[in-house]
């Protein structure tokens, strides 16, 4: 076994997670003068970064700040004092000091001018080696005992020593790129109490009929809304568009409802949602629409010609629908703006974008250090917060990355 002992003549920090997180801790922890070493379980850095920045890299978004930290739910409080010190403005302004250009689209959200994800972090890793952080790829952390790590490397074991530790180990999403979750058998040794890991952002399950799955599995349905009121709040609406698929539903709005039916089916085991089938018009104008039936029309061609449904949405209908119920006008119309769908279960954490859970604010302080490991922090999705896709999850976890980075330095401080 390989043994690195503490350099003496300067203080040592190890930064394990070579994230969005981990770096923004190192460029912190780094820049107030310490030695820093990142070590990463994979071959380079920023994997899920960049998977996540294919279809365009969206970073943060420009919303106000009071509607922009109430996306992180019950845990916005807690986030607040790292999402102030460092939030959706001061993220970009760190972007733009990259040299990469940044523009807000119609949503609100904020991309990279070339919308790529690798181009920022290629500047942003030169400067940090440019810096003087060092990068130990390939070490994939076993076990931490205070300020001492274990890592394998290529087939050995190697201890590492130093004086601060931060630990930005992702969450339980896509295990492949790095983040499977495995910091928890260890921490939980040392008392850290954790909120067990579980999918967010994620597909939800619905068992179909065989005739929909095979008819229009797969299928988009857009210009819809959702609607869904959870225990003892308010109800919650948006428009936008998902995709059925053979085991539910997947896509950006049934993600930004995730949380919620979620949060339902591990109470009740089930969860009920209601989706307006057409948005764009209102209950009245269907109803008077729908009274207008020709004698010996299809019900197909019916609801073509009258409202313009059809498809997988006319299918949607009829499956979750009794069939005698939608002969009445008012029924249909009542249906057609309020369609009942009910969920049984989320798609495996493993196929989930992101992940809720992780070390609860009760084993950290203010600076993200662990109670029960003095010296050693935490940041990114390894806490236990979560937040919709929209730029959210990035910010929070540059924001706690250098949030703890600061608290390194006040640690390490004579």
């Amino acid at each position: 076994m390989e043994r690195v002992s503490r350099v003496q003549h300067a203080r040592s920090v190890v930064v394990v997670g070579a994230g969005p997180a981990g770096l923004m801790a190192a460029e912190v922890i780094r820049a107030a003068g310490y030695r820093v070493q990142v070590f990463d379980a994979k071959p380079s850095a920023c994997r899920k970064f960049l998977l996540a920045g294919i279809g365009g890299m969206n970073i943060t978004h420009s919303e106000p700040y009071p509607q922009f930290i109430q996306r992180y739910y019950e845990k916005a409080d807690w986030l607040d004092r790292a999402l102030r010190r460092f939030d959706a403005d001061a993220l970009r302004g760190w972007v733009h000091e990259l040299g990469i250009e940044t523009f807000v689209g119609s949503s609100g959200r904020v991309f990279p001018r070339d919308m790529k994800a690798a181009p920022l972090l290629r500047s942003w890793l030169r400067r940090l080696r440019e810096a003087g952080v060092e990068f130990h790829m390939k070490h994939r952390l076993l076990d931490l005992d205070q300020h001492q790590l274990e890592f394998e490397h290529e087939g050995k074991r190697r201890v590492v020593e130093a004086d601060a530790v931060v630990l930005a180990l992702g969450g339980g999403s896509w295990p492949k790129l790095g983040s499977d979750g495995a910091w928890q058998a260890f921490l939980a040794r040392a008392g850290v109490e954790i909120e067990p890991l579980q999918s967010a952002n994620c597909g939800l399950l619905c068992s179909w009929s065989p005739r929909l799955k095979e008819q229009h599995g797969g299928s988009p349905l857009k210009n819809i809304a959702f609607q869904f009121t959870p225990q003892g709040g308010q109800p919650v609406s948006r428009e936008g568009e998902c995709i059925l698929s053979h085991y539910g539903m997947e896509g950006s709005l049934i993600y930004a409802f995730s949380k919620h039916l979620r949060d339902a089916i591990n109470r009740d085991g089930r969860a009920e949602l209601l989706i307006d089938l057409l948005p764009s018009q209102s209950e009245a104008q269907l109803l008077t629409r729908l009274q207008r039936k020709k004698p010996k029309e299809s019900f197909a061609k019916y609801l073509k010609r009258s409202v313009g449904l059809q498809g997988v949405k006319a299918a949607l209908l009829y499956e979750c629908v009794e069939r005698e119920q939608l002969q009445d006008p008012r029924h249909l119309a009542a249906a057609i703006k309020a369609l009942p769908v009910t969920f049984d279960g989320v798609c495996p954490i493993e196929e989930a974008i992101s992940s809720a859970g992780g070390v609860c604010e009760t084993s950290l302080d203010p600076q993200l250090m662990l109670n029960a490991l003095p010296g050693v922090f935490c940041a990114g999705e390894m806490l236990d917060w979560e937040a919709p896709t929209g730029g959210y999850l990035l910010t929070a976890c540059f924001a706690t990355g250098r949030l703890a980075g600061e608290g390194v330095c006040q640690f390490l401080q004579p």
